[in-house]
């Protein structure tokens, strides 16, 4: 069933003793936004998030299979697209033949029905094998912390020796062997938009977005990791529009979930070190908010 109404949400994340979303330009250290000393996790981290999630609990079948995951070759699954349609001789051809037409079209149409992330966020799939650009009807802004985050570094030691020139140093000597970034606390707040009408070119339906919320929900439970620490989703706010075209802007929304460090706290280190306020009363007419989780 496609969508009728758009969706508007807040997400609050957070992480303990960790690194969220590593920087590799900067050594991997936690991204921060320099003027502010806030921290910041990128889309693509929420969404690769969203993508593993989808992929283990739908075992990466038909309709739910993963395009952009790790190691995929990615003119190959444009293959498979042609093939399925029966336009396979066009993958032997010119690769001008598929630059537009119905061909590209139907590719597309099976790349959107057969793969979660693509009738989702989008892909742009016009490289190599031509399966056209796809726009997707959610989208995720950057997340950012409360608070500023301090980032740590440690020194990573280790006990065995890969070699015996290594082992016939003395005790101590060589035995680290990397660092690890790490924050002691951050709460983070990240915006994502449903557009109704997109949704419909992709075939995004009310089933896919109840899966889209359940990952939202518990995509940490199964991405744990030494480097990740503790993270958790910690709140999950829904505006629900009853039209498709939305009936309140969407920052007039976000604006009713405010977060503030609780008075008596001068360092953070854990989420009831925080006031979540969310203001229900008198919303827009037309929208509803439905809470998730908080």
């Amino acid at each position: 069933m496609s969508l009728t109404n758009r969706y508007d949400f807040v997400l609050l994340l957070d992480v303990k003793d960790g690194n969220p979303n590593g920087d590799p330009d900067a050594g991997n250290l936690p991204r921060v936004d320099a003027e502010t000393g806030k921290g910041l996790v990128t889309d693509v981290s929420l969404k690769r998030k969203v993508r593993n999630y989808v992929g283990l609990v739908k075992e990466e079948q038909p309709p739910y299979e993963i395009y952009v995951k790790e190691k995929a070759i990615l003119n190959q699954q444009h293959g498979r697209a042609y093939v399925a349609i029966g336009a396979e001789e066009l993958l032997k051809g010119d690769s001008k033949k598929r630059k537009g037409g119905d061909k590209v079209n139907e590719a597309r149409d099976w790349m959107c029905q057969n793969f979660f992330d693509v009738r989702t966020f989008g892909a742009v799939m016009s490289t190599g094998v031509n399966c056209g650009q796809v726009r997707g009807p959610v989208q995720l802004t950057f997340a950012r912390s409360v608070d500023p985050i301090f980032a740590q570094e440690h020194s990573i030691t280790r006990m065995a020796v890969a070699t015996e020139a290594e082992a016939e140093k003395q005790e101590g000597d060589n035995r680290t062997m990397g660092r690890k970034h790490t924050i002691p606390y951050g709460l983070y707040v990240t915006h994502g938009f449903v557009s109704a009408p997109l949704a419909g070119q992709t075939g995004f339906s009310e089933d896919d977005l109840e899966l889209l919320w359940e990952a939202l929900e518990n995509m940490f439970e199964h991405d744990r990791s030494a480097a990740r620490g503790e993270m958790a989703t910690r709140g999950l706010y829904i505006f629900r529009h009853d039209s498709k075209l939305g009936n309140a802007h969407a920052h007039d929304l976000f604006e009713r979930i405010a977060l503030a460090r609780k008075p008596d706290v001068t360092v953070p280190r854990a989420f009831t070190d925080y006031d979540v306020n969310v203001n229900a009363d008198d919303l827009p007419q037309g929208v509803e908010l439905i809470r998730r989780v908080g």
